[in-house]
């Protein structure tokens, strides 16, 4: 592994942990710069749509505050 790391220029402990994630997860190991796993991707999004609800929360919240003054 040593000899093969050095050949590609890189640290050894960067295959060996390449070699790792591809023993755990071979289809999702390398899924590129910028990318995200599948689990990984879908965790995202479902903290943007909680993060979007208690937005949208908030602001209903605001929105009950004013209109139960007005109807003093």
């Amino acid at each position: 592994m040593t000899a093969t790391a050095r050949q590609l220029d890189i640290s050894p402990k960067t295959l060996h942990r390449w070699v790792s994630d591809y023993k755990k997860d071979p289809v999702n190991s390398f899924v590129g710069s910028g990318n995200l796993k599948p689990e990984d991707a879908a965790m995202r999004e479902l903290n943007k749509r909680i993060k979007d609800l208690e937005e949208e929360n908030a602001i209903l919240k605001k929105a009950m505050g004013i209109f139960a003054k007005n109807q003093k």
